[in-house]
């Protein structure tokens, strides 16, 4: 039986992305686990695999295609015994494929864990097996969906969020469709804007991380309730402790480093600050995870220090260093950047001196960072001269509390002034 190879999704976020290119080219065989393609996701390129065996027939989308949907096929592939075949026939066997054989029941579950699949009967009264993910099967039942309805993009077939997610979009089923926010400035399109005034401009085709980043971001301002607090840092002593160290030790630590390190010990101090907001419960982290803002050449993108509270200044320093370059390279594995549960923001290298940035959700809180500074301040009733770095704290009220955030900037403030607790 003929396989369609189709448009995976690579990521809980991702709804379509671009073919980049093809690794293989028709009649070529491939073996399970051999590398087809490469993917862009709405983070990084990656690589899909096949999972069968066989002969690529067709390549139905051919490399550099952009806005490809999701469970959209890409291509044919043919099974031993089948490379004859042609397209139209390998086509009309795909449209006329039968009901699976029945499989045996799968063993009821034990009390308290979720099901590796669910059973449903097709249309001619025979049992079909749906294989899910726990979190795919609560959404689903929230919706009111039968998912014997969806085809799942996730390994051997099986249903996860982005495929319960992309059939509510799709309003089938009577499911109610998710609103997206269109993102036009202020209302209006830009381009429609542009060609009626007669204004001149040279239009740059939106990548699909451009498209992801301006959803999610319009999402959370129109749907995160942001309020935000900032706090004054004086550098003096963090600054003179990072040269010894760097001297001694020939490394480079940053003072992003060390604002990550404070990050991190100020939410082990406040564990409340480490949280999200979801519907039935606020969700408290055991593990600091903080995910730092790089700038790449397609966006925004925000590789993760995992348990930074666990790792020292020069161990900081060399992850970031390592996540940054393979960031803007588009190198990262989804694991290294989806998740964490706090953001920090820098621009300070840019000489912006304070800036209130937008939360990245499901995360309740982003840190932006500005540029340390001379500035006047007064020590003991005189006037003096201190390095200063603003930094401001962006909150979603629904999981975090004014006061909370408060102890946290209160927690995070005497580490960067006091520096050597961070390399206690």
């Amino acid at each position: 039986m003929p396989i369609q190879v189709l448009m995976p999704a690579l990521s809980p976020t991702m709804t379509e992305g671009t073919l980049a290119r093809w690794l293989m080219k028709e009649g070529d065989r491939v073996k399970a686990g051999q590398v087809l393609a490469e993917i862009e996701t709405d983070k990084a390129t990656m690589e899909v695999e096949a999972v069968d065996e066989g002969k690529i027939l067709k390549i139905l989308i051919s490399g550099g295609t952009q806005g490809i949907k999701v469970n959209t096929p890409i291509a044919i592939i043919v099974e031993e015994g089948e490379e004859g075949m042609t397209v139209d026939a390998a086509m009309k066997k795909l449209a006329t494929k039968a009901p699976a054989e029945t499989p045996a029941l799968p063993p009821a579950p034990s009390k308290g864990t979720a099901p590796a699949a669910s059973v449903s009967k097709s249309a001619h009264g025979a049992i079909q097996r749906v294989f899910a993910s726990p979190l795919a099967r609560r959404l689903a039942e929230k919706a009111g969906i039968d998912l014997s309805q969806i085809t799942g993009t996730g390994p051997k077939a099986r249903i996860i969020r982005a495929d319960i997610e992309g059939f509510i979009a799709s309003g089938k089923n009577g499911a109610k469709p998710k609103t997206v926010a269109a993102t036009p400035s202020q209302g209006v399109d830009a381009k429609d804007y542009a060609d009626k005034l007669g204004m001149a401009y040279t239009a740059t085709p939106n990548s699909s991380v451009r498209k992801v980043i301006a959803r999610r971001l319009t999402e959370s301002k129109q749907l995160v309730p942001h309020f935000y607090l900032s706090i004054d840092c004086e550098l003096d002593e963090l600054l003179a402790l990072r040269k010894k160290m760097n001297d001694a030790t020939g490394s480079k630590i940053s003072v992003n480093d060390c604002v990550i390190r404070a990050v991190a010990l100020a939410l082990k101090k406040v564990p409340a600050a480490n949280a999200s907001w979801a519907d039935d419960a606020i969700l408290q982290y055991a593990q600091c995870d903080v995910s730092v803002a790089v700038a790449t050449p397609n966006g925004l993108i925000t590789p993760i220090v995992k348990k930074a509270e666990s790792k020292t200044l020069a161990q900081i320093s060399a992850e970031m260093k390592d996540l940054a370059a393979r960031a803007r390279d588009g190198k990262l594995k989804p694991e290294e950047f989806q998740g964490g549960g706090f953001s920090v923001s820098n621009l300070g290298m840019f000489g912006i001196k304070e800036f209130a940035a937008i939360i990245n959700p499901p995360q309740s809180c982003i840190l932006a960072v500005g540029a340390g500074e001379q500035r006047p301040v007064v020590k003991n009733g005189q006037i003096a001269i201190a390095t200063v770095m603003t930094c401001t704290l962006s909150i979603d009220h629904r999981a975090v509390d004014g006061a909370v955030g408060a102890e946290f900037l209160a927690a995070f403030k005497p580490l960067i002034e006091n520096p050597y607790g961070l390399v206690a």
